[in-house]
């Protein structure tokens, strides 16, 4: 059974030069609000990318891009909702399924496996934001209380040796 992302923007392959290819994707309100709900975070009020493609042979398209999304969140510290915008730039790399890396290099550049004629823009944006949040997301001045800063005693303090205390 095949689902349909929330954000879906294919694009066809056969658009693809030789040269760099550009295209901008951005999400309706109704896109907006289920993308929202999939990240788990109160509001996401707008969201876009802009890609720039090009063929890399053997069906591999290299794509560089940036991504746009105005978010509200939620304080760990405060739980107030506060407005936030993200801008992250990323690269990665699409192939046919079944022809990715075995490589485990977390500093490789990421690849999408894509099956057919086309690869979809709104959904490599999609999984970039989520890798790009902040799990602890504060709000700017938002601050632990002192006391919560630094335990006066630690519990463990009754198991350090003669030679430890000072």
């Amino acid at each position: 059974m095949t689902v349909t992302p929330e954000f879906s923007r294919p694009l066809a392959l056969d658009r693809l030069g030789a040269a760099p290819y550009e295209a901008e994707v951005a999400a309706t309100g109704a896109e907006c609000a289920a993308l929202a709900a999939r990240l788990g975070v109160p509001a996401l009020r707008s969201f876009s990318a802009r890609f720039r493609l090009r063929r890399a042979g053997a069906g591999r398209i290299e794509a560089e891009a940036t991504l746009r999304a105005a978010l509200t969140r939620d304080c760990v510290i405060t739980l107030d909702p506060f407005e936030t915008e993200q801008v992250v730039s990323f690269e990665l790399v699409f192939v046919p399924a079944g022809t990715e890396s075995d490589e485990e290099d977390p500093d490789s550049t990421d690849e999408v496996p894509y099956e057919g004629v086309a690869i979809d823009l709104g959904e490599a944006a999609t999984e970039e934001l989520a890798l790009s949040l902040d799990p602890y997301p504060r709000a700017p001045g938002a601050s632990l209380p002192p006391e919560a800063q630094e335990p006066a005693e630690s519990p463990f303090f009754g198991l350090r040796g003669p030679a430890e205390e000072g």
